[in-house]
């Protein structure tokens, strides 16, 4: 419940003041009373009153000053004062209103008629600051919303609008009128909506129809708003219309978040091309036309190859540069053709981003079906071309699909598929190509699918073994080592290459648990030879590129052989010559990380990698192993025959050792001991072996040794 007024009395008449201080607590008011202006301003300060009853003729500081005075104050300048005089001069009057006074009333007044004057005032007081108060909510209503409204006086020709209208226009109101002409109203909107804004509004005027449109306004500025402007005719009770009322709100942060919220839904971020929502939309639009007009159309299925190789290696930030440099490439290619479709606005629509390192190309309109392949080609020309990332080359291909609108599929997720099924016959038919669909795509497609979720599993369902193949000193003719070569023994298939599985594995990024369940399963090995007392025989493991670029290889490494108890000195690990020399640098660091760690480390196939002889002496390696594409022809005299020759020469030459692959034949096995060749892995000794078979061939081997030193 709301405290009664309170009222404060200043006069310097004590009689007065108890006469006035009677009449307005029978009135309901709390009273406060002071006899100079000086005391007035401090109680005002300190009480805050509802009303205040001031007289004139006052000691020091009179009536008026201190009517000015208190208006002053904060606070003061709505608050009612009733002037009390005894002065009833025209002059009087007029300075009592100059100084701020709310109305005046002479001496000697009567007490009923003092109380029904203060209650009137007081009323009317707290109606005008109601009033004022709705008007402040509405107008920070309206800040709020950035919606202002305005009137139309059709009589008049009266054009005025609240503040808020003023501020989206960008313009300053002309003193507190706010007023301004319907011309100058219509003059701030945007050029080409000038005329259908006032046209909308007049034809409100002349139908009774509201007005509802969006529109632009240009701001003194430069800047653009985008504005919700509604307008209706008002009529009076007789019928007839008299002025139009309307309302504009700034929905320009609405519009941006709406434009926003579209680009998210149907565009790439990274890219900036249409996603894969988008691309379906205009796909079945190509479809539809194509049902109506037997217009010719394809899709093309953009897949970069090994791209995730990219990944691991320069790191997602490269990347997605060359991922927009690829978006830009393939808008120019589209740019060039005269047989793609265009929407509304003229943008192309026919690219998008589907998914990863897959985009796809939509081509309308074509002029045969074999039109899309001058496109296929094209793309392919403009990916190849070098990317620079950090100031390096970086090459890049790409293997395309092509199914043709309606032939190989009459709705979006059928023709996706087939140029999927298309894309890896390009892949199979290596790489850096486009292919078309055909039929017997969906079969191998199948086939492939099918195999992938059966290597997804082989691991859980224990399907991988290890043979080991021997590796055996050229001179001593003795088993001095094995490598560790992964099978995949599937319950229908049989035993599957690693030819067909390993790509597989590293495609869908399987292979690192794959490796590491080579490296655990070689430790369990070596440890139970050990304690079958065939003693340290090294076991040499291959280290996959993924694995390799792994951050924590060395402590994933050093984990297993702590968890398994292997001898790490009888382990021999070994990287492929273009896996060390994607990142030398880094290899140098890890290698070493490794060495530290007590592993014999060799390089694989080397010969094929191009390795830098600055970058090999850094390598703390013990062994390089001959490719056997080099081993091959060693009985002919050919170039890869010297190019053997010289690897042995060069490697004896940094204190390596060096064991030659593949050796199949003696001539083969001759010249390699005639080169000083250290060591021989290949068919001419043995095939990958399980491990019971390896067990038996070593104890064999030493029992056949023993019985000739004892014979000799």
């Amino acid at each position: 419940m709301n405290p009664p007024p309170l009222a404060l009395i200043v006069d310097d008449d004590i009689t007065l003041r108890v006469l006035a201080r009677e009449a307005l607590e029978q009135a309901g008011c709390r009273v406060e009373d002071a006899s100079t202006g000086q005391e007035a301003l401090a109680a005002f300060q300190r009480e805050m009153p509802d009303i205040i009853l001031l007289d004139v003729v006052m000691p020091g500081m009179d009536g008026f000053a201190t009517c000015a005075a208190l208006r002053k104050l904060p606070g003061g300048a709505a608050v009612p004062i009733l002037i009390m005089t005894g002065l009833d001069d025209v002059k009087s009057i007029a300075t009592a209103y100059d100084a701020g006074a709310t109305d005046f009333v002479t001496k000697p007044w009567n007490a009923l008629v003092l109380s029904h004057r203060v209650r009137y005032m007081l009323r009317a007081s707290q109606a005008v600051t109601e009033l004022l108060e709705r008007e402040m909510s509405l107008a920070e209503a309206q800040r709020i919303a950035h919606l202002g409204n305005w009137r139309w006086d059709l009589a008049s020709n009266r054009f005025t609008a609240s503040i808020e209208v003023f501020r989206i226009l960008g313009v300053v109101p002309d003193g507190a009128t706010q007023d301004f002409t319907f011309e100058q109203f219509i003059a701030r909107m945007d050029s080409p909506d000038q005329a259908s804004v006032e046209a909308g509004i007049r034809q409100a005027i002349a139908t009774g129809a509201p007005y509802c449109h969006d529109h632009r306004i240009h701001l003194p500025a430069g800047d653009v708003r985008v504005v919700h402007h509604y307008a209706e005719a008002v009529f009076e009770s007789g019928g007839a219309m008299t002025s139009v009322v309307g309302t504009i709100q700034d929905i320009t942060n609405q519009k941006q978040a709406e434009a926003q919220i579209h680009f998210l839904s149907n565009y790439d971020r990274l890219t900036q091309l249409p996603n894969r929502q988008l691309f379906h939309d205009r796909v079945t639009q190509a479809l539809a036309a194509q049902k109506r007009h037997g217009q010719h159309g394809a899709v093309l299925l953009v897949n970069l190859d090994r791209f995730q190789r990219i990944n691991d290696t320069l790191g997602s930030k490269c990347g997605d540069s060359i991922l927009r440099e690829v978006a830009e490439r393939l808008r120019h290619c589209v740019r060039q053709s005269d047989s793609v479709a265009r929407h509304d606005d003229q943008e192309p629509v026919i690219l998008s981003r589907l998914r990863g390192d897959e985009f796809t190309v939509l081509l309308t309109h074509l002029h045969a079906a074999q039109s899309a392949s001058k496109v296929a080609q094209r793309i392919l020309e403009s990916l190849n071309a070098p990317y620079q990332v950090d100031d390096r080359p970086v090459e890049v291909t790409a293997s395309i699909g092509i199914a043709l609108l309606g032939q190989d599929g009459e709705d979006i997720d059928t023709l996706l598929r087939n140029a999927d099924a298309a894309v890896h016959a390009a892949q199979d038919k290596g790489r850096n190509t486009y292919q078309f669909y055909l039929q017997s795509m969906n079969v191998a497609l199948a086939e492939r699918l099918s195999l992938e979720t059966d290597l997804r599993r082989a691991l859980e369902r224990s399907e991988f073994v290890l043979h080991y193949q021997p590796q055996v000193d050229i001179r001593r003719w003795e088993i001095v080592g094995v490598e560790a070569l992964i099978r995949w023994q599937h319950p229908e298939r049989g035993m599957v290459s690693p030819m067909t599985f390993i790509p597989l594995a590293e495609e869908i990024g399987l292979i690192d648990r794959i490796g590491q369940w080579v490296l655990r399963t070689a430790c369990v090995q070596q440890v139970a030879w050990m304690a079958y007392g065939l003693g340290d025989i090294s076991i040499a493991v291959n280290l996959s590129g993924v694995q390799f670029r792994q951050a924590d290889l060395a402590n994933s490494i050093r984990t297993i052989v702590q968890e398994t108890g292997a001898n790490p000195r009888c382990l021999e690990l070994e990287l492929t010559e273009s896996t060390a020399m994607q990142n030398a640098e880094n290899a140098v660091t890890i290698l070493h990380q490794l060495k530290a760690m007590g592993f014999s480390l060799s390089i694989d196939d080397f010969g094929t990698g191009y390795s830098s002889l600055a970058y090999l002496k850094r390598f703390p390696i013990d062994t390089i192993k001959i490719d056997r594409a080099f081993v091959k022809d060693l009985a002919s005299e050919s170039e890869h025959a010297a190019i053997a020759i010289a690897i042995i020469a060069m490697a004896h030459g940094l204190k390596l050792r060096v064991l030659a692959e593949g050796v199949e034949t003696q001539p083969q096995l001759d010249i390699l001991r005639d080169q000083g060749c250290d060591a021989i892995q290949g068919y001419f000794f043995s095939h990958p072996l399980p491990a019971d078979r390896v067990e038996q061939l070593i104890r064999d081997l030493r029992a056949k040794s023993g019985h000739d030193q004892r014979a000799a």
